[in-house]
């Protein structure tokens, strides 16, 4: 409900689940410029494939504990013991090849930061600095993947990342505020895009 008691009108993916719901209200589309946090979405996007989002956002506090916090200096250092352990536990997605990919990805992430100084200013410079404001009128009008996705996944993939296909990086790219994809009949399209406007 809004202050008016009036229903609030949502993206139409993120259903009836209160923890979806919290997850579109407080995150989705906000513009994202801290490291760690980027490298988590990076990850959970990642360990989404072949999977739904709400199935990673249930175990999205597991991952964090499993993964250091998603500190990529310390998922960086991860061995054959920590790969073991991953390997069985169940609060994450038990799949060897996105639990590698992981710990790669951290180190590819440390490269990448040690060049640019953050990973941060590296992802935004493929938007100039400033989000991408789309309208699309309901979901269906939201792409899977675009050209500018092509373009990150091609980057991410030359620099060593894995599971980082054109949809997972557009979903990414979603995520973290880089476009913003609320349907304009959401709630959130305006708000989103009055964060947007703000010096960054």
């Amino acid at each position: 409900m809004n202050d008016t008691g009036t229903p609030l009108v949502r993206c139409a993916w993120c259903g009836e689940s209160p923890l979806y719901q919290a997850y579109h209200d407080t995150e989705w589309g906000v513009p994202l410029h801290d490291d760690r946090a980027l490298f988590e979405l990076l990850t959970l996007e990642g360990a989404q494939a072949g999977l739904s989002w709400i199935t990673v956002l249930k175990k999205r506090e597991n991952y964090r504990a499993a993964f250091a916090g998603f500190d990529p200096a310390l998922v960086a250092q991860f061995g054959d013991a920590e790969t073991a352990a991953l390997l069985v536990n169940p609060g994450i997605v038990r799949n060897r090849l996105k639990i590698a990919s992981t710990i790669g990805n951290a180190r590819a992430f440390l490269a990448i930061q040690a060049e640019f100084g953050s990973f941060d200013a590296w992802l935004w410079n493929f938007v100039d600095g400033r989000p991408i404001q789309h309208t699309p009128a309901s979901i269906r009008e939201v792409q899977a993947s675009t050209p500018l996705s092509d373009t990150l996944s091609k980057a991410l993939k030359k620099r060593g990342f894995r599971f980082v296909g054109s949809t997972i990086c557009y979903a990414f790219l979603q995520a973290a505020g880089l476009v913003n994809d609320h349907t304009t009949d959401c709630f959130r399209h305006g708000e989103v895009a009055a964060l947007s406007s703000r010096p960054l």
